[in-house]
This record gives C-alpha cells, structure tokens and sequence, in this order.
C-alpha cells in the first residue's frame, strides 16, 4: 500500500517557524517531522510515499532533491567541480511529491491523488503528527471489519474534533471541531478504500467534513483505538515537547533501529 502524507497546509498556529518552510519541514532533533513519519511507516515495510504540497512545497522538493546532502557527510572538490558523498544513508523509499495547490482544503488534496493510488487501498495521514501507533495491526484490523475507512483514534482531550464511537468499534458520528474533554479524536494513521475518493465532491471540501461525515453516517468509517503515545505538532509548545523526548532518547514513536 502506498502512504499518503497531508503536507499542503499554511500551519498558522506555528507561524514562529512555518513563515519560512511548511510545517512539516519543522524539526525535531535536526530531521524534518515528515520525515520521522516516514521513517514511522518504513518500519512496518511502507516505504512509497505520496506526498500533497501545498505552502512552500518547493522546501519539501528541494529537500528530497539534496536528500544525499542533508544526511551524508561529503566532500566538495571546487577545483575540479567534483563532490563525493561519505556515509551514504540514503533510504529504500520512492517518493512522489504532488503540487494540490496552495489554499485547497484536506479532502480536495486527497482528491487530487486519486490517479496515483489505482484501484487498491491507501494509508492517509497528516504531516504534522507523530505515534508509536502499530500500522500493521491497524492494516489487520481494517482488513477484518471490511469497511470503506478506518481512522486511528486517541483519547489527548479537547480541542480537537470528537468520534462517538460503539462498543464494535463503528463510528457513530464524526464532529468536526468540538469543544468537548476525554473523547475519542482523529490522530491520522488512517486506512482508506479507493472508493473513498466518491466521497469527496469538489477540492475545496475538507476531508474531515462531508467525507468523513458521510461514512460515519453509512456505517462505513471505523476507529482503530490507540491507547500509546500521540502528539502532533499545532504549536510551537507541541514543538518543544517533541524536541525535549528526542534529546533524551525517550521519543516513543522512534521504533526504528
């Protein structure tokens, strides 16, 4: 399955940072948090990426462009024009970077997408959270329900949308935004059907709108619980926490060797 990475948005919240480069080239422990989410899913064997641009996607381009410069030592030979990499720690990944346009909503992104996936599932997530979440156990389970989306689901607390969630796991409802303490919210880490492309009417619809709505309301939209770590990065406070785990080496969601 390919991984599908939400990387377009204009990250006000954190604009200490993101008015030079998108929010999910901020970075934790000298590495872009994108890239910690990618080294997340290549863990659990997921190493094709398509990533949605957006704000400053050429930062993104030209980071996997230089990827060999920005994590290898190297060696510049300016006399004869040569450069030689040292330490090469290139990854197995095969990244595709999409340009779904500087103001286009969550659902208009994944919307644009739709010709790279093909008629198979995908794994969908946001460029600026990080878990220690188990996608292979969230692939397992969203196999076994046989339902058109599956949603990783955590309990951090209130200011972020709520999914009323029954004892099987089925998504009630899904409200966007809601003010409410301890309820189960969206953390990403989702799986989808193609078919959840139908869903999705026009790019300036958010995906946690309609979309999501519509299959909580058709029974077709699941919640794979997660009881771990979680934390994504709105603010620059969230930033720090992230930062302070990394710097002493107790980043849960780094499970890569």
């Amino acid at each position: 399955m390919k991984v599908v990475i939400l990387a377009g948005g204009l990250g006000t919240r954190i604009s200490e940072e993101s008015h030079l480069k998108p929010k999910p080239m901020i970075e934790i422990g000298g590495k872009p948090i994108l890239w910690h989410i990618m080294k997340s899913y290549a863990h659990y064997g997921y190493t094709e990426f398509i990533i949605c641009l957006g704000y400053k996607g050429y930062v993104i381009k030209e980071f996997f462009s230089d990827y060999f410069l920005h994590m290898s030592d190297v060696t510049f030979d300016l006399k004869n024009n040569k450069m030689q990499i040292h330490n090469n720690t290139s990854e197995p990944w095969k990244v595709t970077l999409i340009d779904t346009g500087l103001h286009t909503s969550t659902g208009g992104r994944v919307k644009k997408i739709e010709p790279y996936i093909g008629n198979e599932p995908f794994l969908l997530t946001y460029g600026d959270g990080v878990s220690d979440v188990n996608i292979t156990e969230v692939v397992k389970f969203h196999k076994k329900h046989g339902k058109l989306a599956t949603i990783t689901s955590v309990q951090p607390g209130g200011r972020f949308g709520v999914l009323d969630i029954e004892e099987d796991d089925r998504i009630q409802s899904f409200r966007e935004k809601s003010k409410e303490d301890g309820g189960w919210i969206n953390a990403g880490f989702m799986i989808l059907q193609p078919d959840v492309f139908s869903y999705i009417r026009d790019e300036n619809e958010s995906f946690e709108g309609y979309p999501l709505e519509t299959l909580a309301n058709t029974n077709q939209l699941m919640a794979y619980r997660h009881t771990g770590f979680w934390q994504c990065m709105d603010t620059l406070r969230d930033k720090n926490i992230l930062e302070e785990l990394w710097e002493r080496g107790q980043a849960p969601w780094k499970q890569w060797a």
